[in-house]
Parts: C-alpha cells; structure tokens; sequence
C-alpha cells in the first residue's frame, strides 16, 4: 500500500537467481503489481524442477511453465504453495493434472497427492534443498521459501517487489510483525541477499527492505493511533484520513489493513468507546 525505497520497477518475467526463474502471469491489477511471479526452481542440469505458485488457473500460463520446464530437459516433480489466495494456487490442480506432480501446501485444503509444508521442513528435489519458513500474517497459512545455495528467498506475499503488504481478511498483524522479525533475523543468519517476491521485481537488498517493511508498520500504527485521537471511529475515516495518498481504488483493500491493526491494538492497548470496524 506504499513505496519501499527498496523496491525495484521491472518486472520480473525471466528474471532470478541461478536456480530460481520466474514466469509472470498475465494478471496484472492494482493489488497483483504485473502479475503473480511463478517460480520454477532446479540446479542447473537437473532433470527436474519446482514449480512455487502456478498462479490463476489461466490455460495459457500453465502450458507456458510446463513448457519451459520442458525446454529445460526437466520434469516437474512438486508444486509448492506460498499461501492459499487465488492469484497463487488457482491453478495448482489443473497444473498438477498437467504435469503429475503433487501439490505441497500449509492448507490442507490445496494439497494433492503430497504432504504439507511445516516450518523447518527442508524439502529435497531438482538437486536443490528448500527450506520452509513460516510467515503467517498476510494469511494464516503464509509461508516463505529458502534456497540457500541461491542466498535468497521467495516470499510469496509477505515481502512484495513494490509497496507493501496488505493483511488480507484471513491474516492476523500480530503474526505478521513476528514473521517480519523472524524474516530479519533470517537474512543475517543466512546471509541473504535476495528475496523473490510473489509479486513485483526482484529485491537485491533484503535487510533494507525488510527493515522498511518493519518501520513502516510502526509508522502505520501510530498512524491509526493519531486517528483514534482524533475523534475517528470508523474504518471509513480512519482510511480517508491515513491513506489518503493512497488510490481510492485501493482503499477497499487499505480497509483490510484498518481492521486488522484495530484489532491488534485492542489486544495490545485497548480502543477508545465506540470503535467499529
């Protein structure tokens, strides 16, 4: 919903690390930037890959990732989930029929034919080991992806190319500021110096990014705060006066931001009387 000053402006089709390419969707909008970036993921010379969100179930993309999966000489042998939202796993079925591989997923909902992604599991295919990352937040089954011979990580929807991160309906900002920290820590344990959103370009800098990530929401809160202050009590005025440098068009989805940081700080410090959100 904002600027990061560590955002790149390209998109990213083709684009990526030695190990991870990505395929852009055709389903660019306001909230999924050019597109959902697909990731295909293998060592080079591998004859298989990971395909990371197969994006909208959108005939012409599938056929386009299993294609260039192909042309590489390669098989696919998983398909991995970030999270749950259309825009990432419409397609994970259909591209399952396509291709045979199963579905890795939090949610068991969008499984097929394969386990789920549970925090620490390390999952070994295409020569590469994965490792999963929980980052509930953005949505309650989010998960972030490690490739540590790449130094880089795919976020999904936790860390976006450009701006920042809406909290989605089913997602919580107490959880997402704990997986901010957990994604800070990461990039120094680990020595990251990429992040492969699933949306927008490639970032280079991951603790900048992540460190505007951080302040931002504090600003955010204080923002909603000085709000509150101010006499507003609705998610309507506490939108039209916070983001109001925002595209109107955006607001409906700046609502969701409102309502989970009133709901945050209800747990945290309390609302003043008659708050409805």
């Amino acid at each position: 919903m904002s600027q990061s000053p560590a955002s790149g402006g390209v998109a990213t089709d083709g684009m990526g690390t030695a190990r991870a390419r990505c395929v852009l969707a055709p389903n660019p909008s306001p909230m999924t930037l050019d597109g959902t970036n697909t990731w295909v993921i293998a060592e080079p010379g591998s004859a298989q890959a990971v395909v990371v969100d197969p994006g909208p179930d959108d005939e012409s993309h599938l056929r386009r990732v299993h294609k260039q999966v192909t042309a590489a000489g390669q098989q696919v042998a998983r398909i991995l989930l970030t999270h749950s939202h259309p825009d990432h796993a419409e397609g994970a079925a259909t591209f399952a029929a396509m291709t045979g591989a199963p579905v890795l997923a939090a949610d068991p909902a969008y499984r097929r034919g394969g386990e789920g992604l549970a925090p620490g599991a390390t999952i070994g295919a295409a020569g590469c080991e994965i490792h999963v990352v929980a980052s509930p937040g953005h949505t309650s089954d989010s998960v972030c992806l490690h490739l540590p011979a790449d130094h880089a990580l795919l976020t999904g929807d936790t860390v976006l190319g450009r701006g920042t991160t809406v909290i989605a309906s089913d997602g919580n900002l107490a959880d997402y500021l704990a997986s901010l920290d957990r994604l800070r820590a990461l990039t120094d344990q680990a020595e990251l110096t990429t992040l492969l959103p699933g949306h927008g370009p490639v970032l280079a800098d991951p603790a900048a990014t992540l460190d505007y990530y951080i302040s931002h929401r504090q600003e955010r809160l204080a923002e909603i705060t000085a709000a509150l202050d101010a006499g507003d009590r609705t998610t309507a005025q506490i939108v039209a006066r916070v983001y109001a440098d925002v595209d109107r068009s955006l607001w409906p989805f700046a609502a969701w931001s409102v309502r989970a940081q009133l709901e945050y700080l209800k747990d945290t410090s309390g609302l003043p009387p008659g708050v409805q959100y």
